[in-house]
């Protein structure tokens, strides 16, 4: 028999959810998607209007998008052990802090913060890279 004690895990130990007002131009509620949108799973950040939207390239990741509603409301997951996708060739270090990439076009993905980039160091958060090693399913702090 293995032993429990020598499986470490990182996922989803400390995480919660909070709700939201989606931006309806990048997070899109569709009916015949699992959760309400084909976006969920994808990092989101906070637009200047207090909406939910995907993050883009350098913008803060405020979370991971877990379920969208017809009536414009969204969930999103936040904690110890979320999970979210690395972006295009994204650089992902234990211990760094994350930004939002880029998949090829497509907003929501993560990477670490470049600190040559003044703007990033000021919208991480915060936020760390704790388990790397599966880069669609990154595990982060989001505090």
């Amino acid at each position: 028999m293995s032993n429990p004690r020598a499986t470490v895990l990182t996922e989803g130990l400390n995480t919660y959810q909070v709700s939201g007002i989606y931006d309806n131009s990048t997070v899109l509620y569709d009916a015949t998607k699992a959760n309400g949108s084909s976006q969920v799973g994808l990092a989101v950040t906070i637009t200047s209007g207090d909406l939910i939207a995907l993050a883009g390239d350098g913008e803060f990741v405020y979370g991971k998008l877990l379920q969208v509603e017809a009536d414009g409301t969204c969930v999103i997951e936040r904690g110890f052990g979320v999970t979210l996708p690395g972006g295009t060739s994204a650089s992902l270090t234990r211990g760094k802090a994350i930004v939002g990439d880029l998949l090829v076009s497509a907003k929501g993905y993560i990477r670490e913060v470049a600190t040559a980039t003044a703007a990033e160091l000021g919208v991480m958060g915060g936020s760390a890279i704790i388990d790397p090693s599966t880069t669609t399913a990154v595990v982060v702090n989001l505090p």
